[in-house]
């Protein structure tokens, strides 16, 4: 699908589904499901446990193939073998684990197979806080603790900035969230959310996936709503509430047919 931006100018979706299905033995997790990223917007994928959010957000980073359907990046139709081919086309993904390696401080997880070799078989350390240094100033990541401390130490918030700030680095368009404030505190809500702006102003596509509803009214340029493996509904800023949400995700509304017909 292509849009139009406020200038009028055509824009193609940096990371796309179209018609996807995915099968696990008799259980059919998505079912036709289509979506659209675009360039410089939070896009949420809300939907209730079942409805495929998963399943398709595996295949978009490449770690799912899909039965049918398509995957495109920039209108390019891409076939994904494994997560790096996702990542070489300049998607990455933030999981609710993180992938983080607690005994390691926070420049070695933001390199953590990428590292900067002074010898062939030496890491240049001094080099790799300085450029995780001046990532975090960028993102507005502020952290207390030193940056050669283990990430075992840090709050839950720091752990999802330093996990956020690795895909940023090296994300040249699109990045995954997977629940990315859940199980964090208020204020540690507000700074990652702020920290996902940070990403979209940069001109980065964001992929948001959260239950919490207000948080996705708050930072979401689009929402695409899932139900039981297919799109039943999605909305601009501005479009939807909390009720109407739920109605979509509990399938009382659908904008199926503009959907469709788009």
């Amino acid at each position: 699908m292509t849009t139009v931006d406020g200038n009028g100018a055509a824009t193609v979706p940096v990371l796309s589904a179209h018609r996807v299905v995915k099968t696990f033995g008799q259980v059919r997790a998505l079912r036709g499901a289509s979506f659209e990223a675009y360039p410089g917007e939070v896009t949420a994928l809300v939907g209730d446990n079942g409805a495929g959010k998963s399943t398709l957000i595996k295949i978009l980073a490449g770690a799912l193939p899909p039965d049918e359907g398509e995957v495109r990046v920039d209108g390019e139709l891409v076939r994904f073998a494994n997560p790096h081919d996702a990542k070489d086309r300049g998607i990455e993904t933030v999981y609710q684990d993180l992938a983080l390696a607690p005994d390691l401080d926070a420049p070695a997880n933001v390199f953590l197979g990428r590292e900067i070799r002074r010898f062939r078989y030496l890491h240049n350390h001094a080099e790799m806080r300085r450029r995780t240094a001046a990532a975090f100033r960028e993102l507005g990541v502020g952290l207390v603790q030193d940056m050669r401390a283990p990430v075992a130490a840090f709050s839950g918030g720091q752990k999802q900035s330093v996990a956020i700030a690795r895909a940023a680095m090296w994300a040249s368009k699109v990045i995954i969230m997977d629940e990315p404030t859940a199980a964090l505190g208020v204020i540690q809500t507000e700074k990652v959310l702020d920290l996902i702006k940070r990403v979209r102003d940069r001109g980065i596509a964001v992929v948001f996936i959260s239950h919490n509803l207000p948080e996705v009214l708050q930072v979401a340029d689009r929402i695409e709503v899932l139900r039981l493996g297919s799109r039943v509904a999605r909305f601009r800023r501005g479009e939807s509430d909390v009720d109407r949400l739920i109605a979509a995700i509990s399938g009382a509304y659908t904008n199926e047919e503009e959907v469709t017909a788009a």
